[in-house]
């Protein structure tokens, strides 16, 4: 029995759809992470803590089901929201003291303080803390509470290095204690980062995206298992990361290294630009310009700035604007019958 599981969950926001039906299960040990917009993560963290009612579907913890009102720490849930109140003329170690007493947390304020690198400034107070620093803060609360689950909303968002250094490696202490996580983030490059088990979900529903680490890509390079030519590889920390085509907005090439963008994020690529293009041309895409590459079904405007200068308008997250040179315009307007 997973520790948490997801139950052809389904949520429509007025008329919207904002997610279909689809399952999850969260095992002993086990990082998940979900890749999602806004609003779907607003919308499955207020079902976790019980803050909105479930109407089609269920999540469970240890078969347990959360519902309204079920408070999550009555099921050993602990969540770690990306805005979390702390009192601002408090001291960090005032605050560890509080929810050590809160909980019955038997963990000592040096154990603490050093699994989040807080040490230094334990005795300073709240407001006067790094937007990190509090974060990190964040973290030491919610290993205090010491729940069979934890949910953690955007860890790593806008934090320096070192906040994600310590985040990485509460997760693999989290790993080695047999705790169940759940990361909920709309930055695809923390995620995958995070964990091997990374999803995305959408209106199209959750999938989960198709990685290697750098010894099963060398295992493929030496001919021991076949790539899947449809797929465009990307490389992050040491991970490949797969994409189909239909998934691309464009492609850059910025001194000598093509990066792909992708709902409004980017990722390196392994390939040349010359390479991409000719592994995509059968998927609708053009080579618009000499540094660029670019989806024709997500693009929605072509304007014209001057006799010479030509720009594309694409339908994705950003509006990105992609530059159309004067040659390729010509044969932009012969592929779409135009004169």
């Amino acid at each position: 029995m997973s520790v948490l599981a997801i139950h052809n969950l389904e949520k429509q926001e007025k008329d919207m759809l904002l997610f279909p039906a689809f399952e999850l299960g969260i095992e002993k040990g086990q990082v998940v992470v979900i890749h999602s917009n806004l609003n779907i993560r607003v919308a499955i963290l207020e079902m976790l803590a019980g803050k909105e009612p479930i109407f089609k579907g269920e999540i469970t913890l240890l078969g347990e089901k959360i519902y309204k009102k079920k408070k999550e720490t009555e099921l050993k849930l602990g969540i770690c929201f990306f805005e979390v109140g702390l009192y601002p003329r408090l001291t960090v170690l005032d605050h560890i003291n509080f929810y050590k007493q809160l909980y019955g947390s038997e963990l000592s304020n040096e154990t603490i303080l050093d699994v989040v690198q807080l040490g230094v400034v334990k005795n300073k107070k709240i407001n006067q803390l790094t937007f990190s620093e509090k974060r990190r803060v964040h973290f030491a609360l919610i290993l205090i509470q010491d729940p069979i689950a934890y949910i953690f909303e955007e860890p790593d968002l806008n934090v320096d290095m070192e906040t994600k250094r310590v985040f990485l490696n509460i997760l693999e202490e989290l790993k080695e204690k047999d705790k169940a996580i759940l990361v909920l983030t709309n930055n695809m490059e923390s995620a995958i980062t995070m964990s091997n088990d990374v999803y995305r979900l959408g209106q199209s529903g959750l999938s989960k995206v198709q990685m290697e680490d750098g010894s099963e890509a060398k295992d493929k390079e030496e001919g021991q298992v076949a790539l899947n030519f449809n797929k465009i590889p990307t490389k992050v920390n040491e991970k490949i990361i797969l994409f189909d085509p239909p998934e691309i907005d464009f492609i850059e090439s910025n001194d000598g290294q093509s990066i792909v963008f992708i709902k409004g994020e980017s990722f390196p690529s392994v390939f040349t630009l010359n390479e991409l293009e000719q592994r995509l041309k059968p998927f609708g895409f053009f080579r618009c310009h000499r540094s660029y590459i670019v989806n024709l079904q997500k693009v929605r405007e072509v304007i014209t700035w001057t006799r010479n200068s030509y720009s594309l308008v694409l339908d994705d997250k950003p509006k990105s604007s992609i530059p159309l040179s004067k040659a390729k315009m010509a044969l932009l307007n012969e592929m779409l019958g135009l004169k």
